[in-house]
């Protein structure tokens, strides 16, 4: 299900939303990361955006 254009406010910013493209170049940027990597992050963690920065820092410091 997409986001809802016409609801005015803040973006939630604490979850991540993979199936919108805008969401996927946010946190890609974001992150330093690709769009693969991001996925896998959101798969193996969750979309919780403090659960995959934390899944992501961990690999890059492997």
């Amino acid at each position: 299900m997409s986001d809802n254009k016409n609801k005015k406010g803040e973006p939630d910013r604490s979850m991540i939303n993979t199936s919108e493209p805008y969401e996927m170049q946010y946190w890609r940027e974001k992150f330093g990361v690709s769009s693969q990597q991001l996925t896998g992050a959101v798969r193996a963690v969750g979309n919780k955006a403090e659960a995959v920065s934390k899944y992501l820092k961990d690999k890059k410091s492997k």
